[in-house]
């Protein structure tokens, strides 16, 4: 969105005004029209701002965004997909036998879809679990019960193929 003809139009309203003050009231409009651009720009912006964010909290699945690009702001409309809400993992189950649980903990980095990013949230959640404890049991469930799939038919299936990044 060109923020520019709305700040010409300021300028032409304050000409307007000091016009009938003569030469030197007109000189010192346009001079202060000059000093308030900048202003007068951020202000704009502040309003596009709150303006899309109080759109978006009208909306369900739906936000609205204001992007600085240059001097003028994108206007942003994304809509998410909603998520069915996942019902309870069970409890981990115990180390499997021979496996003992020397307590070493390793990292790695996993890269999730948004939506099943805020279905595990809301899982965790529910739960009163953090986002690691939840992803902890789900993964130790699905690895001690191979033959299984991992989600019953009330579960949200997201496919087969896993991609992303590992690190031990």
């Amino acid at each position: 969105m060109e923020l520019t003809p709305y700040l010409d139009s300021l300028r032409r309203d304050l000409a307007a005004a000091a016009a009938p003050g003569g030469p030197e009231v007109t000189r010192a409009a346009e001079l202060l029209t000059g000093s308030l651009e900048a202003s007068a720009r951020l202000a704009l912006l502040e309003a596009l701002s709150d303006a899309a964010a109080e759109i978006t909290t009208r909306l369900s699945d739906t936000s609205v965004e204001i992007r600085l690009r240059g001097r003028d702001a994108d206007i942003v409309v994304s809509e998410s997909m909603p998520v069915p809400p996942m019902p309870p993992m069970p409890p981990m189950p115990p180390p499997a036998p021979g496996e003992p649980d020397t307590g070493d903990i390793s990292r790695i980095t996993l890269r999730l879809p948004e939506p099943l990013k805020q279905a595990v949230e809301r899982a965790a959640q529910a739960e009163g679990i953090s986002v690691n404890s939840w992803l902890v049991r789900a993964i130790g469930s699905a690895v001690q019960n191979p033959g299984e799939p991992p989600f019953t038919s009330s579960h949200v299936r997201y496919g087969r193929r896993l991609t992303g990044f590992a690190q031990a």
